[in-house]
């Protein structure tokens, strides 16, 4: 039977910087894969587990199996890469089997059988398992017989956004390792970096309203990048674009409803959800960017000395809109109405009717019900 895996591509694929615009726009090579860290240098917002890693190859403690879990697009797989490579293994001793599409028995079989051959030409054979949280129960009692006693010159990395559905005997055997969501700042740099590299001028608003979008995904917010970047002519991207392309709401829209929450005014803010609604935007996306605006209003108000790093984040329009709100102390924007609004967003995944959190955390801010 033929082996249902792939060899990990990990050539390095050199780029001309000074491609055109008009280039860039036709090639088929993904951002998030162009610039996919290649060096532990390279990954971003995991010092802890590349301080560790560093470490064990530093003192030649590698451990026989790892467990990397945490959010989507956190860069787990691109770290496995790039630990097979730092432990010495060639193309040919590296493979990457994807768990949710060879998730049963069979396919975990044919790896405790393969895994008794002797790497190529390499000390390690390293067997990346993406999504293993895919794996059926037989499968996964197959797989623990494997890692219980593997051989010495093999390496099993695995990876998941979902470590809880992973059985304790898994876990267990596992050096484990918690990828973060990187922060905003973090976020902002790397797309302003990406931006540079690929001949645009991304302005600090628009790769903040990105890195919001993202929620903390590296790959969704290069996707999103490149989005926004293909559907303009300019080489100059600003806020308007972000909005017409990638979704983001006006900022009359958000202005709207932060204002109806401080006048207590039910019929605006009703009529603002209803409207965003009719214009097809996530009504999660609203409330994220309502709740971060309200956040920015509060470290106004409570941290005078961050408004130079809060201010560029946003057009003189929307943080003039801001500052003004954060400099009346009689407004009834508080850590309350934040936390109100938290509980909102959290509830929209979960809603029969998407606009109903919103709706229900805004009519109890306005004291029209208890």
């Amino acid at each position: 039977m033929a082996i249902p895996w792939r060899l990990l591509d990990l050539c390095n694929i050199s780029y001309n910087k000074n491609m055109d615009k008009d280039a860039k726009k036709s090639t088929s090579v993904a951002l998030y894969r162009k610039y996919r860290p290649e060096h532990f240098k390279e990954v971003l917002g995991q010092d802890h587990i590349v301080s560790a890693l560093e470490g064990a190859l530093k003192d030649d403690v590698v451990a026989h199996a790892y467990l990397f879990s945490g959010s989507r697009g956190t860069g787990k797989t691109s770290t496995a890469r790039i630990f097979a490579r730092a432990v010495g293994c060639s193309l040919k001793d590296i493979y990457e089997i994807d768990a949710a599409s060879n998730r049963k028995i069979e396919h975990i079989r044919e790896i405790r059988d393969a895994v008794s051959v002797l790497p190529f030409d390499s000390p390690y054979k390293v067997y990346i398992i993406d999504e293993v949280h895919m794996l059926t129960d037989p499968a996964f009692n197959a797989l623990l017989k494997t890692l219980e006693e593997p051989p010495a010159h093999v390496l099993f990395m695995l990876a998941t956004t979902e470590k809880r559905k992973l059985p304790d005997t898994i876990i267990s055997r596992c050096q484990s390792f918690e990828f973060k969501k990187p922060s905003l700042r973090v976020l902002e740099s790397m797309l302003q970096v990406v931006a540079k590299k690929e001949g645009m001028t991304l302005k600090p608003s628009v790769a903040h309203n990105l890195a919001l979008l993202s929620d903390g995904s590296f790959r969704d917010a290069l996707g999103m990048l490149q989005k926004v970047f293909y559907a303009t002519d300019d080489n100059t991207i600003d806020v308007s674009d972000v909005e017409r392309i990638a979704g983001v709401p006006q900022s009359s829209f958000v202005h709207d409803f932060i204002t109806a929450i401080d006048t207590k005014d039910a019929s605006k803010g009703l009529v603002v959800i209803d409207t965003v609604t009719k214009e097809n935007i996530d009504m999660k996306v609203f409330c994220m960017m309502v709740i971060n605006s309200i956040r920015t209003l509060l470290l106004l108000r409570h941290a005078p000395d961050m408004k130079s790093l809060l201010q560029e984040r946003y057009s003189e329009e929307d943080f003039s809109f801001l500052e003004s709100l954060s400099k009346d102390s009689k407004n009834s924007l508080t850590a309350k109405t934040l936390k109100e609004l938290l509980s909102a967003y959290n509830d929209i995944n979960f809603a029969a009717i998407a606009t109903l959190p919103l709706e229900l955390a805004f009519i109890k801010m306005c004291k029209k019900v208890e």
